[in-house]
């Protein structure tokens, strides 16, 4: 038992903050299956009890901001902590919590997947909480990794309706006090599928592959915690972002063919 927990503790760890998903497709589920496929231990702070089913979200139960923190903190205590992945918040009170803990830590790297609505529609953060959700959280986070529709709504502006405008889009989210933004164009058309990353300290980054006709729920989730464990194997953000896309593109592949 011993040399099971000194190899436990020199794994790559995780902090992992979100919701539950009753059906397995997304959240915290989701989100410590691909830290275990990259060989990294997840910590999971939860913030969120959900019911839903692959077809909709029926219940969503919200934890206290003190019982987040104290999460955050004891999963700190007990191991070290080299990322924190940050999804599903719900409220502006969760999002101070977070926020709170980042300011404490800020050493450590986060990535942050601005969970806004499910794959199934239903809405998982208030709209008065998107606002906090920009001002207090993404100034201290590493990397936001926005859809379309959530990086539309972070900037309080229509949907972007072409590449240009996405960018655009994206660099404007950057000049908010953020690190690095990664825009994900799995909402966009086209037979390619075109990711850009921004930095304030170099060019812009594109990462394309041939859009797939498989469904799979959870890949925000699933991109988000691949970037967060190759950050805590100690690769680089652009490495980190390749290798997540390339596992995210294989899962939803593997649907595709049954």
């Amino acid at each position: 038992m011993v040399r099971n927990h000194r190899a436990m503790a020199m794994r790559p760890h995780v902090l992992v903050v979100g919701g539950t998903d009753s059906s397995g497709g997304a959240g915290i589920s989701r989100d410590v299956a691909t830290l275990a496929a990259f060989g990294v231990a997840a910590c999971p702070a939860i913030t969120a009890v959900t019911a839903q089913t692959h077809h909709g979200v029926r219940h969503v139960e919200a934890m206290s901001a003190d019982l987040i923190r104290r999460q955050m903190d004891a999963a700190k205590e007990a191991n070290p902590i080299g990322v924190v992945k940050i999804g599903m918040l719900g409220h502006s009170e969760a999002i101070r919590a977070v926020a709170s803990f980042l300011e404490d830590h800020r050493d450590i790297p986060a990535v942050l997947d601005p969970v806004l609505v499910s794959s199934s529609g239903g809405r998982l953060t208030d709209e008065a909480a998107v606002a906090d959700l920009g001002k207090c959280l993404l100034p201290l986070c590493t990397l936001a990794t926005p859809n379309l529709p959530e990086l539309a709504s972070l900037l309080a502006e229509p949907e972007a309706q072409c590449a240009s405008e996405a960018e655009r889009q994206g660099r404007a989210l950057l000049r908010q006090d953020c690190r690095a933004v990664l825009v994900k164009g799995g909402h966009a058309g086209g037979d390619v599928a075109t990711d850009m990353l921004f930095r304030h300290d170099s060019d812009t980054i594109a990462f394309s592959a041939p859009r797939l006709n498989g469904s799979l729920r959870g890949t925000g989730c699933m991109l988000a915690s691949a970037i967060a464990a190759g950050l805590a194997s100690g690769e680089s953000l652009e490495s980190s972002v390749r290798s997540a896309k390339a596992y995210v593109f294989d899962r939803i592949a593997e649907a595709a063919t049954g």
